[in-house]
C-alpha cells in the first residue's frame, strides 16, 4: 500500500476551501485517493477529509504540516489535523472481568481488520491475564481499593506506562472504573467507551436492568469518546436489537453483548482510520 497522507479539518464554512485544498495538493504532485466534506448548515462550519498519495509529493512529510497552517489556518480559521497511513496508532485495551469485547478487539487485530499497534493491556483485576497471553500482548494490573483511596496513585503508574509505550488512544473493553479528568485531559477525544445502553437512555450502573424494569422493546449499545461527564461524551457509533415480553434481564444482557463487540470494533476502526472529526460534543464520522 502507497504511503498516504490524511488531512482532517474543520473551519466556518466558505467559498473555496475544496479548491484550495485540492490545488495545493495537485500543484504538488500528490495524487488524491479519497475526498468526503460535509456542512453543518445549523453553525455554519465545514468539514472534510482528504487523503492523497505521497509517492510524488513535493513537500517532506514532516513540513507538509507547517504548509497548511501558514496558507489556510489564519485565513480560514481552520482547526487541522494531518496523519500518515504508515504511522500505526498504539492503541492500549483496558478491562476489568469481563471477557467479550476483549477477545473481540484481538481477534479483529489478530486477522488485520485494525492496522494498529497494541503495546499494552491494563486491567484492575488479574481474571483476564490468560486472554492478554494467548494473544502474547503484556497484561498490567493496578488494584484499585474499595473505598478508591489509591485511585490517584494507580492513574499516575498507569499515565506512566501509557507515555512510555507511546500511546495515542486507549480503549476501555468493558472497563468498571470511571477515568479521572487527568487521564480524560491528557487524552481528550482519544479514549473510547463501550456503554451498553442506547445513550441518552440508561446511563450509569446495569442499563439492561433498568430496560427491562423500563418494558423498552428495544435495547441498544452506545460506544462513543469519554468526557469528564460521564457516558455524555460525543457518540460515535450506535445499534439495537428487538426485544420482546418474554425476555427477562439475563437474556437482555447476553443479546446486549452481542451489540457490544460489534459496536465498538466499528469505533475502534473509524478511530484507527481517522475517520472521525468531533465538534462539539458531536461526532462527523467519514465514509
Amino acid at each position: 500500500m502507497k504511503p498516504t497522507a490524511i488531512l482532517l479539518l474543520h473551519c466556518p464554512d466558505q467559498q473555496g476551501i475544496i479548491t484550495e485544498i485540492t490545488k495545493f495538493i495537485t500543484d504538488n504532485l500528490g495524487n488524491i485517493v479519497y475526498l468526503d466534506q460535509y456542512v453543518d448548515r445549523e453553525d455554519g462550519v465545514f468539514f472534510m477529509r482528504i487523503e492523497w498519495e505521497l509517492d510524488k509529493f513535493l513537500i517532506p512529510r514532516e513540513k507538509i504540516k507547517e504548509y497548511i497552517d501558514t496558507l489556510y489556518a489564519q485565513r480560514y480559521d481552520m482547526t487541522a489535523n494531518l496523519y500518515f497511513n504508515d504511522v500505526k496508532p498504539r492503541m492500549a485495551i483496558f478491562v476489568s472481568k469481563m471477557s467479550h469485547c476483549l477477545y473481540d478487539l484481538l481477534a479483529r487485530y489478530k486477522a488485520g481488520e485494525f492496522n494498529v499497534d497494541i503495546p499494552c493491556i491494563i486491567s484492575n483485576h488479574e481474571d483476564l491475564r490468560y486472554v492478554a497471553e494467548q494473544f502474547d500482548i503484556p497484561y498490567y494490573v493496578w488494584s484499585i481499593k474499595k473505598d478508591h483511596s489509591n485511585k490517584a496513585e494507580v492513574e499516575q503508574q498507569e499515565m506512566e506506562l501509557l507515555k512510555k509505550e507511546k500511546i495515542t488512544f486507549i480503549v476501555l473493553a468493558r472497563y468498571m472504573q470511571i477515568i479521572t479528568d487527568g487521564m480524560i485531559a491528557a487524552y481528550p477525544n482519544h479514549i473510547i467507551n463501550i456503554h451498553h445502553s442506547f445513550l441518552p437512555a440508561f446511563i450509569g450502573a446495569k442499563p439492561y436492568h433498568q430496560a427491562w424494569e423500563r418494558g423498552v422493546k428495544i435495547i441498544g449499545a452506545t460506544s462513543h469518546y469519554v468526557t469528564a461527564e460521564l457516558d455524555a461524551g460525543p457518540i460515535i457509533e450506535q445499534d439495537v436489537v428487538r426485544i420482546t415480553h418474554k425476555d427477562n434481564p439475563e437474556s437482555l444482557v447476553l443479546k446486549g453483548r452481542d451489540l457490544e463487540k460489534i459496536v465498538l470494533s466499528r469505533a475502534v476502526k473509524k478511530h484507527i482510520e481517522r475517520k472521525i472529526l468531533t465538534y462539539h460534543n458531536k461526532t462527523i464520522i467519514f465514509s
